[in-house]
């Protein structure tokens, strides 16, 4: 689709109102569960399983799953033992799991982490430690630029990448008036950054934070209310887009203000839990399950016939996370005793990604196509995300440049 195309699509779909508690014991999974089949190669998944944001780290975990039991209990065909532990989104919980890895069970590669704050307490700590990380969510700015590390990967994308193109989005689609809405962590900082970057063509009017695992919005909807804008952006991944979505809804502001998002605030999950109100929401992805690609195919009808579910974003990112990591395991043997080399591997990892075209930037982190998605109703009443057009190709985040790395 050309860019003039898209634009006019994008205008055109806007016309569809929008109605700590002591350790546990980590749990060790091979394909199929078979003892057998557990390998010499540890990867430690730290992610978060419990609290509303639970289904998030469930979907991390299934994907990455789903490639281990492909491959036979293996990834580039080295047998592996993946640990996985709940972080219940506590940063100090995350650190102190990440911590046992490494010293108890010798874990040479990490992954899981879906919350910036557990990420920005984690990863620092175990890259220079002398671990590889690769991300399958949280991609904080701080990690991006000077921070960056040569043993820290990120399959999913930085944290600014899916609302920076809702902001190209609403300078295209003629916004004027714009409220915009996060959670007060770092990922939420940075998606509002994001949009502010590629938002030029009106006025952003009121800029919240909320708290993270709020449920009641109702100060933030009469603030709307109050504003009057012509849309608003909101980044509420989880339960928390549940609750607002609903309550923008019951508020009777569905029909005078579009909704917009990113992914992460319109999984196919969260739009059945929200119903009807979110018909039509328009939000953006580097994937989406009816992306028409035989690779992508083939990976939901096989996640479909696993778990008997459509797979979210967070699946394919777990998913890919494993592919990622099992190319570098293929071209190195399995052998971790060099991790310069492992790392250099992984860079250059050539696998075939359900997202399609994709490669790690000179920060590790993805350069890729975002697209523009649109929740649409079967006739059953079920609700999906629908690919309306490529809103950035081959995009690069904003840190990259200040990464010292090549």
């Amino acid at each position: 689709m050309t860019m003039p195309a898209l634009r006019a699509a994008l205008a055109a779909a806007l016309s569809v109102p929008l109605a700590l508690a002591a350790p546990a014991a980590s749990v060790a999974w091979a394909a199929d569960d078979d003892p057998a089949k557990v390998g010499p190669v540890k990867i430690g998944m730290v992610t978060t399983l419990s609290t509303k944001a639970g289904y998030l780290g469930a979907d991390v975990r299934d994907g990455f799953r789903l490639a281990i039991k492909q491959g036979g209990g293996a990834l580039g065909g080295v047998p592996v033992n993946l640990l996985v532990e709940d972080d219940d989104r506590d940063p100090g919980k995350g650190r102190e799991i990440a911590e046992r890895f490494v010293t108890r069970d010798d874990v040479k590669i990490m992954t899981g982490i879906i919350f910036s704050n557990v990420a920005l307490a984690v990863i620092p700590k175990v890259v220079k430690d002398g671990v590889i990380y690769v991300s399958p969510n949280a991609g904080p700015s701080q990690l991006a630029g000077k921070g960056c590390h040569p043993y820290h990967f990120n399959v999913a994308w930085q944290n600014d990448n899916l609302h920076e193109a809702m902001g190209q989005y609403a300078t295209d689609a003629g916004f004027e008036r714009m409220v915009i809405l996060a959670p007060n962590y770092p990922a939420g900082k940075d998606a509002l950054a994001g949009f502010k970057r590629f938002y030029t063509g009106g006025t952003v009017v009121s800029e919240v934070y909320t708290t993270l695992g709020q449920s009641d919005y109702a100060a933030e909807i009469a603030g709307i209310r109050n504003a009057e804008p012509d849309a608003v952006f909101f980044f509420l991944p989880g339960g928390m887009g549940i609750n607002f979505m609903k309550q923008v809804h019951q508020a009777g502001l569905g029909e005078s203000v579009q909704l917009i998002g990113s992914g992460f605030s319109a999984d196919h999950k969260l739009l059945n839990a929200v119903g009807a109100a979110a018909d039509g929401m328009l939000n953006s992805a580097q994937w989406s399950p009816d992306l028409d690609t035989p690779v992508n195919a083939a990976f939901v009808a096989a996640y479909r016939a696993e778990y008997d579910a459509v797979p979210t974003i967070y699946s394919q990112q777990g998913y890919d996370a494993a592919l990622a990591i099992g190319a570098a395991l293929e071209a190195t043997g399995g052998d971790l005793s060099d991790l310069d080399a492992f790392a250099a591997a992984l860079k250059q990892a050539d696998f075939a990604s359900p997202r399609g075209d994709f490669r790690f930037g000179t920060n590790n982190f993805p350069v890729q196509d975002i697209y523009l998605r649109k929740a649409v109703m079967d006739p059953d009443g079920t609700l999906r995300n629908e690919v309306q057009g490529v809103i950035f190709e081959d995009h690069v985040d904003a840190y990259a440049a200040a990464c010292a790395m090549k």
